[in-house]
């Protein structure tokens, strides 16, 4: 599939090598991501197995399922977002900001790839503005 020329300017501009290089970055993290969802899963199953168990023991596990629970459903969040990122750079619309339109600085970028909205834009729905 070939990724569309983007609207970027300046220092900012996303070129193809840089679209690439952000690819790698979020493939990477996608792999890390599930890699940590199978170790969780592993770690879950083997909770519980040891035997004969006295209420503290089953209350612990019961506890610590709960957790290994929570830290996966963080974990679908980030992969969601990290498969949105995938296809925004497959369909051309990587870096531009999904609320004015306007490109996402370089900056922003390096520090969080998943970035689908610029600083200004981010901000503004933080305060509950747009």
């Amino acid at each position: 599939m070939k990724v569309q020329t983007y609207q970027h300017k300046g220092p900012d501009k996303l070129d193809q090598k840089t679209i690439a290089r952000f690819k790698k970055i979020l493939l990477k993290e996608r792999e890390q991501i599930v890699g940590e969802v199978k170790q969780i899963v592993e770690s879950s199953k083997e909770m519980g197995q040891d035997g004969i168990q006295d209420i503290g023991d089953e209350a612990a596990n019961i506890y610590n399922k709960q957790i290994l629970l929570s830290l996966n459903e963080n974990e679908r969040l980030r992969l969601k977002e990290v498969d949105e990122s995938l296809d925004r750079i497959e369909n051309g619309t990587y870096g531009i900001c999904e609320e004015c339109g306007g490109p996402i600085s370089m900056k922003r970028l390096e520090v969080r790839p998943v970035a689908k909205y610029c600083v200004p834009c981010l901000t503004k729905l933080e305060k509950g503005k747009l």
